[in-house]
């Protein structure tokens, strides 16, 4: 197809193109899955899969946790910006980065790998994936510590290298990457299951542009960017107008604020005014802040179609560097996850009040990432089991909130099942319940939360966790109650139970029970006004006593 021609492509060829990238996205991701060694990988599913433009602009959001989608296009733009002399980025050349200061976004953890995508000679594309790796290093197994103090500590940093020159990988890099980690064999299979992915998803994009013609792939990627801003635009039109601010309190203490203004064009985050970074792992980066804006603003205009860089067209984001959401070079960032998804709640509870028919009462509200790890009894082996929990969402104007499910930061991700938990680790599972503390009762009520225990089964094991919204639960709307803390309780066969929220490297003997309980969603609405029958159903399903339905709900 000359140029000339392809500078109107027909709109069937536009979508065929569109639908396709979205397929080879979520081909990369059925190939990671099928290969990955770690279970938070091949089970969980805690990664995410792209394709970004030449420019490194998101072209299309494949499956995985959307957080980590919106990473993709921030570290391939960092690789584009380093590698910039001639014959630096090659066709068969792979790229890593997992660290926060070079493209990483997010922690060390999480190691983002992406391959450029040439076609009759040029660059067109790049293909990207992340993923969550059980251990890179650093002072702690699983590369997590509430103690790290500065970046460092936290494991070993990639900062946007090359892996792979031109189809061969660089025995030095890969070498470094293995004798850094305690589970060596697991994070290089972890990393190969991600060069796979990136290779088949730059192999497919190859044939799509040849078959199609070069110029008419790109005009085809750049149109439906263009498609992308104009349906945020349109459903930003209809959006109520105006600057909404909240303040919250959380549950270190810290005060935490935003501004967001919303206009016909413009969705602005002004983030500015917040406290410094703090000298512990509870950090964020500016770009991960972004990915919390436009975890958000997806939210609000179009939460259904697929994702890409012109969807977000629409969004400032303003901070100030040396703040907790714009962590400066070399604070630690380990639990990163928790502050974004607390920019994320923030957001949400500042302008629920004025979008009710789109936003819910506040859910549980953390990762509630459990960290568990030791020597397995049977073969020997370093094991560390990395697990997001599940827990309550908040309720809505038309229902009661999902029970159990993930939040908002996580998206499409899977709790290990028990069986795998206990044949590839160190642990029983010995229950997993729905959590019936009281809270988030309503007109409508707040989702249910868990109650999950761990029995360990060998001596001198450790549990790490990072729990927020454990003082200041979920909110509740309309005079709706507040939803239950999250936390996790340690049960020591011998001694007395002990409750915590950030708890790091503590130790662990046989059967002690690490129990991990996770909040119930706020309600919405007075529970006085809630139906007598709905009352009587949650007291036959057990969510609640009959003693407690007759005090909340006078039933």
């Amino acid at each position: 197809m000359s140029n000339q021609s392809a500078l109107h492509i027909d709109p069937i060829t536009e979508e065929i193109i569109q639908n396709s990238l979205q397929a080879i996205a979520d081909e990369m991701f059925a190939a990671m899955r099928k290969t990955a060694m770690s279970s938070i990988i091949y089970e969980v599913l805690d990664m995410g899969t792209g394709i970004m433009d030449a420019k490194g602009e998101l072209a299309s959001s494949g499956a995985g946790i959307p957080a980590f989608v919106g990473v993709l296009d921030k570290a391939v733009k960092v690789v584009l910006d380093k590698f910039t002399a001639p014959g630096d980025i090659m066709p068969g050349d792979v790229f890593a980065t997992n660290d926060p200061y070079y493209g990483g976004v997010t922690h060390l953890n999480d190691i983002v790998v992406a391959m450029p995508v040439f076609a009759d000679g040029r660059l067109i594309a790049w293909t990207a994936n992340i993923a969550h790796n059980s251990d890179v290093g650093g002072m702690a197994p699983g590369s997590l510590s509430g103690n790290a103090t500065e970046i460092f500590q936290e494991g070993l940093r990639l900062p946007a290298i090359k892996i792979i020159a031109e189809g061969k990988p660089i025995a030095p890099v890969m070498d470094i990457i293995r004798v850094n980690s305690r589970m060596p064999d697991i994070l290089e299979g972890d990393l190969w299951a991600a060069i796979a992915s990136v290779r088949i998803g730059a192999s497919r994009l190859e044939g799509l542009a040849l078959k199609y013609g070069v110029s008419t792939f790109e005009r085809a990627v750049a149109s439906f960017m263009d498609h992308g801003e104009a349906i945020s635009k349109k459903a930003l039109a209809h959006l109520p107008k105006g600057t909404f601010t909240l303040s919250e309190e959380q549950d270190d203490g810290r005060i935490f604020n935003a501004i967001v203004t919303i206009t016909d064009t413009d969705f602005i985050v002004d983030l500015r005014n917040n406290p410094d970074q703090s000298p512990n792992p509870v950090n964020t980066s500016r770009d991960g802040v972004m990915v919390a804006a436009q975890l958000i603003f997806k939210t609000l205009t179009d939460p259904y179609s697929p994702a890409n860089g012109g969807t977000f067209r629409p969004i400032t984001l303003l901070t100030r560097e040396g703040s907790v959401f714009h962590a400066e070079e070399p604070a630690p960032i380990g639990f990163y996850y928790e502050i974004e998804l607390r920019v994320y709640d923030l957001m949400w509870r500042c302008l629920a009040p004025h979008m009710p028919d789109k936003l819910a009462a506040g859910h549980f509200g953390s990762v509630c990432g459990t960290f568990i790890g030791g020597t397995h009894p049977d073969t020997g082996r370093q094991y560390t089991i990395v697990e997001p929990q599940i827990g309550g969402w908040g309720a809505s104007m038309e229902r009661d909130g999902n029970s159990a499910m993930f939040c908002g930061f996580h998206g499409e991700t899977y709790n290990c099942p028990a069986e795998i938990n206990e044949a590839r680790n160190g642990v029983f599972v010995d229950q997993m319940a729905l959590n019936l503390e009281p809270g988030g009762e309503g007109r409508n009520t707040g989702g249910r939360g868990i109650v999950m225990d761990y029995r360990l089964r060998a001596d001198n094991g450790f549990l790490t966790a990072g729990y927020t919204r454990s003082k200041f639960p979920a909110w509740g709307v309309d005079g709706g109650q507040d939803g239950s803390p999250n936390y996790i309780e340690f049960r020591p066969k011998n001694g007395t139970p002990q409750r915590y929220a950030f708890v790091s490297g503590l130790v662990t003997n046989k059967d002690d029970v690490i129990r991990v309980v996770t909040g119930n969603g706020g309600g919405l609405g007075k529970a006085q006004e809630r139906d007598r029958a709905l009352v009587e159903r949650d007291i036959r399903n057990g969510l609640i006593t009959r003693e407690r339905a007759r005090d909340v709900y006078g039933a």
